[in-house]
């Protein structure tokens, strides 16, 4: 029988405004620096997804967003964390890279791809512009 571990959360947030989402450019750790992410950060014990993104997005942000619902998938990102993104629409604030990030850019679907993302948000990259391209 094998040992079933449990994963340890890291919620992304597609932040979304006017149409647009936010891409985030990271500094650490070195494997990852100057590549783009959906920003957030992981889940502390007796939290929920939910909050621990809108914790997260105001802490590496200064905003205050709603996480309305979890996006398809999930990516495995090591044995022990597995990521997933939420669509999380901002209610107030003006991004700024606070932590983890030296550049911030908000994209509309058609710049989605303008960016050189972390494979492990192109899953997520690639609904967010679904769900705009929808609404737009």
């Amino acid at each position: 029988m094998s040992e079933c571990v449990a994963k340890r959360v890291v919620v992304a947030g597609a932040v979304i405004d006017g149409g647009r989402f936010l891409a985030a450019r990271r500094t650490a750790p070195p494997e990852f620096a100057g590549r783009w992410e959906l920003p957030g950060g992981k889940v502390e014990p007796g939290e929920s997804a939910q909050e621990a993104l809108v914790r997260e997005l105001r802490e590496e942000l200064g905003v205050e967003v709603e996480a309305l619902g979890r996006l398809p998938g999930e990516w495995e990102l090591k044995s022990d964390l597995v990521l997933h993104a939420w669509w999380a629409p901002l209610l107030k604030g003006e991004p700024q890279p606070l932590q983890d990030h030296d550049e911030l850019r908000w994209l509309a679907p058609e710049q989605a791809f303008d960016v050189d993302w972390l494979e492990q948000d192109l899953p997520f990259v690639e609904e967010v512009v679904r769900r705009l391209d929808r609404t737009t």
